[in-house]
């Protein structure tokens, strides 16, 4: 299992140029705002379309215009969890869960998303709306939609960056628990430098576009307590 993508995107005055590919681990983006790492999940997951290029996974090809592929973004296999969470507000929980399931028949439906709320502990809470549960909990629900399809990779842009700091040491022992249920690719983009170095197998550094250097967190961030939050290295 893996994911390559080479990605070339020119807008508004900014070019996205990089290449990299990574295993059956969690790879974090890492770099200043402005660096290109939530166009790359955007061009991953298929809501921007690259100038050229290729998204690859598990021997899947999603997206390479000289042999005219480019697999719309609802029959692409990957999911998403945006920065802030886009829950729709007038479906409860357990609608919000299923309604990643598309076309499935109910009686699947019903038990996928049983089997979801068990795992990302949201019992009790099936028939609550957005705004009567925690960030914490939105969360949860955004990520139990985003892999009750099972898919081949999970795109992660900043999921705990709007959430106070002990939800986020919960979020980010829920991922590991996620890693080990679903043994999939995961691709983080996350500012928090104690973040991509303790949760990483490999980090990508990116700035102005292009991808700096990729390697193991402690390769990347040598001291990582002395860098900033937001620009590392100097950049």
């Amino acid at each position: 299992m893996g994911l390559s993508v080479r990605l070339l995107k020119r807008v508004k005055g900014f070019s996205l140029d990089v290449t990299w590919e990574m295993g059956n681990e969690l790879a974090v983006l890492f770099g200043p705002s402005g660096a290109g790492k939530s166009m790359t999940l955007q061009c991953i997951a298929g809501l921007l379309t690259p100038d050229a290029g290729w998204v690859r996974a598990n021997g899947d090809l999603f997206f390479d215009p000289s042999q005219n592929i480019n697999v719309p973004a609802e029959r692409r296999s990957f999911g998403y969890v945006f920065q802030d969470r886009v829950l729709f507000p007038h479906m409860t929980v357990k609608g919000n869960i299923a309604y990643g399931l598309g076309g499935v028949p109910r009686s699947e439906t019903e038990r996928k998303v049983k089997e979801m709320i068990a795992l990302f502990h949201l019992k009790g809470l099936e028939e609550m709306f957005p705004s009567e549960i925690s960030g914490g909990q939105k969360q949860r629900v955004a990520l139990a939609r985003a892999l009750i399809r099972r898919p081949d990779a999970l795109l992660l842009d900043e999921p705990f960056s709007a959430l106070d700091n002990t939800i986020r040491v919960e979020m980010r022992r829920l991922l590991q628990e996620v890693r080990s249920e679903f043994n999939i690719p995961v691709v983080l983009v996350t500012h928090d430098v104690f973040e991509a170095y303790t949760m990483a197998d490999t980090v990508i550094l990116y700035s102005n576009g292009k991808v700096l250097r990729t390697g193991p967190p402690a390769q990347i961030f040598p001291f990582p307590t002395s860098f900033s939050q937001e620009c590392p290295l100097g950049m």
